[in-house]
């Protein structure tokens, strides 16, 4: 059973639910283990991180999911702006009111993120130093391998015209002028930020009610900046990488460099899917099993 939680990032008040372990299984002196738990670009917690959270409760092990400033039920303006920076300061505020948590153990705090929070997940627990594992599920790990992919894929006009839609509201914000929008989620040769067959579809089957299919275009700009490739040397602590091997939004190679470079504390799965595909069905069952496993033996209780 979740329950509501506020936490303050910034002065703005966020909007979490802890969802606690089901039993002791993996309790330890002092407490639980607790993964915190973020979605990817333009996400709420509302849209398919449950699948994940319940599966962890299940297992004997805490949930905090959140939701960023701006988004869903956090307060915040802009709304739906995707700000790298922003963002990450909440996963720190996140984590450290999940270590506030009655019944969590603070020395056992895993990160979780989907997408953009599978990097931000990264960078947060290497500039932390006390988080015991990652999860970085189908993550954007290199901005400028991303813009290298879209371009591939996509092709040079589709870069052009994000980036147009970045400018105008870039310039609408340093006048004043509210946010212009384009979707997250669209078809290909729509405005949005993810243009791929089918997406619409099925972001739709696990979409929650505080979702909104719109971000601050001025978010295009910004992509080729967010690179916690560069962090990964810095990790301490044990990390699974997931990666679709059909991935037409994070680049699949791109994840698996972050995790070489991560050397001997990564551990890298590959599964046949896209990267919506995660969410709900069978790839988000998968990608379930190999987290269950991964975070029971990073996340043991010490051994007296």
């Amino acid at each position: 059973m979740k329950r509501d939680v506020t936490f303050v990032s910034h002065g703005v008040d966020c909007a979490g639910w802890h969802v606690p372990a089901v039993g002791d299984a993996l309790a330890g002196p002092g407490g639980r283990p607790c993964v915190v738990m973020a979605h990817g670009f333009g996400g709420t917690r509302d849209s398919g991180l449950l699948n994940y959270a319940e599966g962890f409760a299940a297992a004997g092990i805490d949930a905090f999911v959140f939701d960023y400033r701006g988004f869903g039920d956090s307060g915040g303006t802009p709304r739906q702006d995707v700000s790298v920076r922003r963002q990450r300061q909440d996963y720190h505020a996140a984590l450290a009111a999940a270590r506030r948590l009655p019944g969590v153990d603070a020395d056992r705090i895993a990160l979780w993120g989907v997408s953009y929070a599978g990097g931000h997940a990264l960078v947060v627990a290497a500039q932390d130093g006390g988080v015991a594992a990652v999860v970085s599920l189908t993550p954007v790990t290199d901005g400028l391998a991303s813009l290298a992919h879209v371009l591939r894929h996509a092709g040079v006009r589709r870069l052009a015209h994000l980036a147009g839609h970045g400018v105008r509201d870039a310039a609408r914000a340093l006048v004043g002028r509210a946010p212009h929008h384009v979707p997250v989620v669209g078809e290909p040769g729509s405005p949005a930020m993810m243009g791929v067959p089918g997406a619409l579809e099925i972001s739709a089957s696990f979409a929650g009610p505080t979702f909104r299919n719109a971000v601050c275009a001025r978010a295009a700009l910004k992509v080729g900046w967010n690179r916690p490739t560069a962090f990964v040397a810095r990790l301490a602590c044990p990390i699974l990488v997931q990666v679709g091997s059909e991935d037409r939004i994070a680049p699949p190679a791109a994840a698996r460099r972050a995790a070489r470079k991560a050397g001997r504390w990564a551990h890298l799965r590959e599964y046949p899917v896209d990267h919506l595909d995660v969410y709900a069905g069978p790839g988000q069952r998968r990608a379930l099993a190999d987290q269950l496993d991964f975070l029971a033996r990073a996340l043991e209780p010490a051994r007296s």
